[in-house]
């Protein structure tokens, strides 16, 4: 069984997401960690649990979703994973970073390229992988059927959606990839986003007001 533990890292208030399981595997979801408080806070979540970390995804490649991928890469020697959609954000990464006030160092090579539907494993626990771009090119959620839960990354959230006026965002676009890869899991499948509270995709079909 998955066990699913978030914190809630830097300005943009980052859902980073830990799941582990019986074996003492861990990944870690958006690596949002930045100040040294919240590496402290990592070091001592995975040390306190026995928890080996063995692969570090991210959902994209905006700059508050993988401030931490040098810090995981560099102490628990595992670098990040993500749809090569993604990578064009990491050329300018530095100086976006500037403009909100991030110093950001080495920038990891990946340790490979996610996959639309492939099946992410660690443990005795795997993962969906759904490319669903639209907020950002090279957007991808991680579904687990067995649990019923899916991580939507700035995708979907609870009574919203992603925002599209950034680069590569895309309105049409994103809206299919709702309603084509999230809205068609099962209703009772939880929604843990990139910002702010769970839900479900049952009341996100029914109640989400960008989504008629």
């Amino acid at each position: 069984m998955i066990r699913i533990d978030t914190m809630t890292f830097n300005l943009f208030q980052v859902n980073t997401y830990f799941l582990s399981d019986e074996t003492g595997e861990c990944i870690i979801i958006d690596a949002a960690c930045y100040d040294d408080e919240e590496k402290g806070l990592v070091r001592k979540y995975l040390s306190d649990n026995n928890l080996r970390l063995v692969r570090n995804l991210n959902t994209h490649c905006h700059v508050d979703h993988v401030l931490g991928n040098a810090f995981i890469a560099e102490t628990y020697h595992v670098n990040p994973e993500y749809h090569p959609g993604a990578a064009p954000f990491l050329l300018t990464i530095k100086e976006m970073g500037l403009s909100f006030g991030f110093h950001i160092g080495t920038i990891p090579a990946p340790a490979r390229n996610l996959v639309d539907n492939e099946i992410i494993r660690w443990g005795h626990s795997s993962l969906r992988v759904l490319y669903a771009p639209g907020h950002a090119e090279g957007s991808v959620c991680f579904y687990s059927e067995a649990e019923k839960f899916v991580i939507t990354g700035d995708v979907l959230f609870k009574d919203t959606i992603g925002r599209t006026d950034l680069p590569t965002g895309n309105l049409n676009i994103l809206l299919k990839s709702i309603q084509d890869r999230l809205f068609t899991l099962p209703p009772d499948t939880v929604v843990y986003p990139g910002h702010g509270p769970e839900t479900t995709i049952g009341y996100e079909i029914n109640n989400n007001p960008f989504i008629r």
